[in-house]
């Protein structure tokens, strides 16, 4: 039984890290971007009524896909990051919803919304920084 426990903890770190970095590589260049590319991003908060700010909205963004994909990837601060990005997933799908796009373009963020909503209940697992430093989160 221990084999097949540990086989479940090393698929969740090679998903885990895999998504993390794959979500950071997507949120480099929005945090690089600057003011413009946030004000671009954070507009999309417009479909929720949110008229104010899209700057900070952009960086916001930006910030939880770029910071927070290796704090996912790394199982560190898990469930506050994958927060974060659940959060992220719901504005990303509900902008392509709202603009008609069919599934192919929105498929994308509604597979990273179940994975990360998903992953808040599951926690960070056995091989994270969070389970050596902050058990009790793990």
């Amino acid at each position: 039984m221990k084999r097949k426990e540990d086989l479940l903890h090393i698929g969740w770190l090679i998903l885990r890290a895999g998504i993390g970095i794959s979500i950071f590589l997507h949120g480099l260049p929005k945090i690089m971007g600057g003011v413009e590319t946030w004000t671009y991003i954070g507009s999309s908060m417009s479909i929720f009524g949110i008229d104010f700010a899209p700057a900070f909205w952009g960086f916001l963004a930006a910030t939880a896909e770029s910071v927070g994909g290796i704090l996912f990837a790394l199982g560190l601060f898990f469930r506050p990051a994958a927060i974060m990005l659940t959060g992220t997933m719901v504005v990303a799908l509900s902008t392509h919803l709202a603009a008609g796009d069919d599934f192919m373009v929105f498929g994308h963020a509604l597979d990273l919304l179940i994975i990360f909503a998903a992953s808040i209940l599951i926690g960070a697992g056995k091989y994270s920084v969070d389970a050596k430093l902050l058990p009790k989160l793990a």
